[in-house]
C-alpha cells in the first residue's frame, strides 16, 4: 500500500513537471498540491456537510436561508426577442426541466457542496434538459494543461459499488455543434464557489463551521443529558427491622405505593426520610453556548438573530447587523443568477441550430427577487424626494428625456435600459404642479416606514 502511495505522488509530480514545461507565459499552472484538497479529504468534506445538513438545525437553517435569500419568490428570464423568450419559458417550465421547482435544490446544493455540476442533453427536436449530478460523483475534473480554468472533461462515478466512471465532456461554445446525425453530444458544465484562486474545486459554505456545529451539538447535547440526571433523586428510609424480609415487605411497599408529590407522610421516630440527588452543578453555561453559536454565525455570514439567538433587542443593532449579510446573498444571487443565464444561453443557441425563429445572440438577463421588502419602501422615498429636482431641470430644458428618465430609475434601483449620458434634444421649459415633499415628522426617510410604528 505503501508502495502504490508513492508511486501515485510520484506520478503526480512527473504530470506537474510535464504540465509546466508546456506553459503558455500568461497562463502558469498552478500547484494543485496546495490549492486544492486531496480528493479524500474532499468527499469527507462534502459528505460531512450532507450529515450536516440532514441532521443538525443549525445547517439546515443556514443552507435554507441562503436558498430562501438568493431564490426568494422564484427566477425570471427576459429577452427582447418574442420567439426566444416563448422557447426560454417553455425550457423553463417544461415537465422535464422544472425550473421553478429544482431552482432551489440548485441552490441548496450549490451551497451545501461549494459546487453544482449541469449534465445538459439535448434531443432531436432541439429541447436541452438539465440534470443535477451531485458533486460528491464527480471525482476528477480535467483542465487543459496550460490554464486550470479551461475545463475540457469531468470524470463522474456511476451509482453502485462497482466504481464504474463515466467521462462527460465540458461545454465549449466555439466546438458546440451536431453530429453526422444531426444530434449534439451531451456536455456538463461546472460552477463553483469558494474557490480560491489557482484551484479547481469549490468548498462549501459549511466547511469551516463542521467542527463548530459537531462542538456545538455535543455542547447543548451534553446540557440536556446534564439536565436530566440532575432533577433524578431517590429516597433513602432509615428504620429498625427486625429481620431481612419485613425489611424487603416495607420497600416492596414503598415501591408500589410511592409517596406522590404534595402529599402528607406521617412516620414515628424509629424511621428517617432523606432525599439523594446528584450535585451536578454548570456554571457559566450559556456565555460557552452563546460563544459556540458567535463562532458558527460568524462562519456562516449571519447575525445571531437569524439564527434564533435575540443577542440585542435594539432594531439598530439588528439592522447594523443585517447590512453584511444581504450584501453576502446580493453577491451569491448575481453568480446564481449568472449560471443561469450561460445554461439558458446553451439551450438557446442548441434550440436555434433547429428553429430559425430563435435568436442565439440575444441577450439574456436573469433576474431574482429583490433581498429586503424594507429596501423598496426606502428606494421609494428616495425617489420621490429626488423626483422633483429633476424634473424641474427637465422642465427648464436642461435635460433630455432619456436622462431624466435614467437618473429616475437609478434612484429607485433599477435599470431602465436607458442611453447613458444627456441628449441633445431638449424639451421646452413647461410649468408643472410640484408635488408635496415627504414629511419626516411622519415619515422616516431612512427606513420608508411611519414613525412610530411597531416592526413586524
Amino acid at each position: 500500500m505503501v508502495l502504490r502511495i508513492e508511486k501515485w505522488f510520484a506520478g503526480l509530480r512527473s504530470k506537474k513537471r510535464a504540465s509546466l514545461s508546456t506553459n503558455l507565459p500568461l497562463w502558469p499552472v498552478m500547484n494543485l498540491e496546495e490549492r486544492d484538497r486531496q480528493p479524500y479529504e474532499r468527499q469527507t468534506v462534502v459528505q460531512q456537510a450532507l450529515d450536516a445538513w440532514r441532521l443538525n438545525p443549525l445547517a439546515r437553517r443556514i443552507v435554507g436561508l441562503t436558498s430562501q435569500y438568493v431564490v426568494g419568490g422564484g427566477i425570471e428570464m427576459r429577452c427582447e426577442h418574442p420567439a426566444t423568450q416563448a422557447f426560454l419559458k417553455n425550457w423553463w417550465e417544461h415537465n422535464l426541466n422544472q425550473g421553478p421547482l429544482r431552482v432551489y435544490e440548485w441552490c441548496d446544493e450549490l451551497t451545501r457542496s461549494g459546487e453544482i455540476f449541469f449534465l445538459c442533453s439535448t434531443d432531436a427536436a432541439g429541447m436541452t434538459y438539465l440534470r443535477a449530478v451531485p458533486a460528491a460523483q464527480i471525482s476528477a475534473v480535467e483542465t487543459a494543461a496550460n490554464d486550470l480554468q479551461q475545463e475540457t472533461a469531468f470524470v463522474q462515478v456511476l451509482p453502485g459499488l462497482t466504481g464504474e466512471t463515466k467521462t462527460w465532456p465540458a461545454y465549449d461554445p466555439s466546438l458546440d455543434s451536431r453530429d453526422q446525425n444531426g444530434r449534439f453530444k451531451t456536455v456538463m458544465c461546472h460552477f463553483a464557489i469558494n474557490r480560491p484562486v489557482g484551484a479547481v474545486r469549490g468548498e462549501s459554505d459549511l466547511a469551516p463551521l463542521l467542527k463548530w456545529l459537531s462542538r456545538y451539538a455535543a455542547w447543548l447535547e451534553d446540557r440536556a443529558r446534564l439536565n436530566r440526571y440532575r432533577n433524578a433523586f431517590y429516597f433513602v428510609v432509615r428504620s429498625r427491622f427486625v429481620s431481612e424480609s419485613e425489611r424487603a415487605a416495607r420497600q416492596a411497599n414503598l415501591n408500589n405505593h410511592p409517596p406522590t408529590p404534595g402529599s402528607i407522610l406521617v412516620t414515628d421516630e424509629s424511621e428517617s426520610w432523606e432525599v439523594i440527588h446528584p450535585r451536578l452543578d454548570s456554571q457559566d453555561a450559556a456565555e460557552d453556548g452563546l460563544a459556540l453559536k458567535k463562532m458558527i454565525a460568524a462562519g456562516a455570514g449571519l447575525p445571531l438573530h437569524f439564527l434564533a439567538e435575540p443577542e440585542s433587542s435594539t432594531r439598530t443593532t439588528a439592522e447594523a447587523a443585517g447590512g453584511p449579510t444581504f450584501r453576502h446573498f446580493e453577491q451569491r444571487q448575481l453568480f446564481f443568477c449568472e449560471l443561469l443565464r450561460q445554461v439558458a444561453q446553451l439551450a438557446v443557441r442548441r434550440r436555434a441550430a433547429y428553429d430559425s425563429s430563435v435568436n442565439p445572440a440575444v441577450p439574456i438577463r436573469v433576474q431574482g427577487a429583490d433581498l429586503s421588502a424594507r429596501d423598496n419602501a426606502a428606494l421609494a422615498i428616495a425617489t420621490r424626494a429626488a423626483s422633483n429636482a429633476f424634473f424641474d431641470l427637465f422642465d427648464r430644458g436642461l435635460i433630455s428625456q432619456e436622462e431624466l428618465l435614467r437618473l429616475i430609475y437609478r434612484f429607485a434601483g433599477e435599470g431602465g435600459g436607458l442611453v447613458n449620458g444627456r441628449s441633445d434634444e431638449k424639451k421646452p421649459q413647461q410649468k408643472r404642479k410640484t408635488a408635496p415633499a415627504i414629511d419626516e415628522k411622519i415619515i422616516n426617510p431612512e427606513t420608508g416606514e411611519p414613525r412610530g410604528a411597531a416592526v413586524i
